[in-house]
């Protein structure tokens, strides 16, 4: 009822992937998100991986502007890192969606205030209020400006996100939030300069009793991510992950297992009430274990995610589209672990994205 299973975490591979029908797309675009920082821990560089993955092809990429690393001394703006990848992405012909944070992005740890922007870390159990955090609120607002003014002249950027699961607390690791108007500030700021591009908001879509108990107690008091962005934004993103490790017991580990959850009928209701789009923008096709790197195990896959998965869940995705309110993009998460895999000597992870792709 809780949604939990038990089971080893690594099993051997297979060639299921190859036999998981593919469901059509319709119109939906079909993308990744490209992590530096997960590159980084696997060991990767950064553009011969970006490279290979942009060789396959889908439509759409997520690019981020990490704060802590454009302006990472108070009064730098060093864009390189951003501005080769989307050079590499727009050589490609990709569209890009440009997530500027300021404070969260994609990708662990998905906190990125540089350090000399805070006196003290933001204080556990609060909400980030405009009122409590004005010199913060000020800061991310400029961020934001610049950011947008440099990248919006590029035919290539066709929409901005801002922030990442707003107004969620940061998993279990800390428990403040975003206040709403913390981040109505932000996008004010954000539609003034630029009022011609829509703006994505994403949030983490419960798929199992536990979690969504767990997320709706923290949230109680302004709603989640998900409820804020469809009030907000122009697209809603769902972050959908359906297996995650929770804890090991020995040889064994207690997964959320969520596989067969479907988003509330509410949530798509809210979404068209509002005229807003709907997207995927985050769908898990890497392992969630107990590490925040994946392994890569020899010759096995991970039971939270192996190359089925992959295709899997975006089938589920698909199942959800509908005439009143059709799937506007699915972005598969996890790019960079198959490139990974690939050079480990198992390359159907990319093989599984190769087939759907042309499906």
């Amino acid at each position: 009822m809780l949604g939990l299973r038990l089971a080893k975490p690594e099993r051997l591979m297979d060639d299921e992937w190859r036999r998981v029908e593919v469901r059509p797309r319709g119109s939906a675009l079909l993308g990744i998100s490209f992590r530096p920082r997960q590159v980084e821990a696997f060991g990767l560089e950064g553009p011969a991986t970006l490279d290979s993955l942009l060789e396959y092809p889908f439509e759409l990429l997520r690019l981020g502007a990490y704060w802590d690393r454009i302006e990472s001394t108070a009064g730098a703006f060093d864009t390189q890192e951003l501005d080769w990848q989307l050079a590499a992405a727009e050589r490609a012909g990709k569209k890009v969606t440009l997530s500027i944070g300021p404070l969260k992005n994609f990708g662990y740890p998905e906190y990125y205030v540089p350090k000399h922007q805070l006196e003290r870390p933001l204080r556990e159990g609060a909400f980030v209020r405009p009122g409590d955090q004005p010199s913060l609120l000020a800061a991310a607002k400029r961020f934001i400006s610049r950011v947008v003014t440099k990248y919006r002249g590029r035919d290539s950027v066709v929409a901005w996100q801002l922030e990442h699961e707003a107004v969620d607390p940061l998993g279990f690791e800390h428990s403040w939030r975003l206040g709403r108007d913390f981040v109505e500030s932000e996008l004010a700021t954000l539609r003034d300069c630029d009022p011609s591009r829509p703006v994505l908001m994403n949030g983490f879509l419960p798929t199992s009793s536990l979690v969504g108990l767990s997320q709706g107690w923290r949230t109680r008091d302004q709603g989640d991510s998900l409820a804020v962005a469809a009030q907000l934004a122009d697209i809603v993103g769902l972050d959908y992950y359906p297996r995650n490790a929770l804890v090991s017991l020995g040889a064994w580990t207690v997964y959320a297992d969520g596989s067969a959850a479907k988003p509330p009928g509410s949530l798509f209701a809210a979404v068209r009430d509002h005229g807003r789009r709907w997207m995927v923008a985050e769908g898990q096709a890497e392992p969630w274990e107990m590490k925040t790197v994946p392994p890569n195990p020899p010759g096995k896959s991970m039971f939270s995610c192996g190359p089925h998965h992959l295709i899997e869940n975006y089938n589920a995705a698909i199942s959800w589209s509908s005439a009143e309110s059709p799937l506007y993009a699915y972005l598969f998460w996890g790019a960079e672990y198959w490139i990974l895999r690939a050079r480990s000597g198992d390359p159907s992870y990319l093989d599984a994205f190769q087939r759907l792709l042309t499906a």
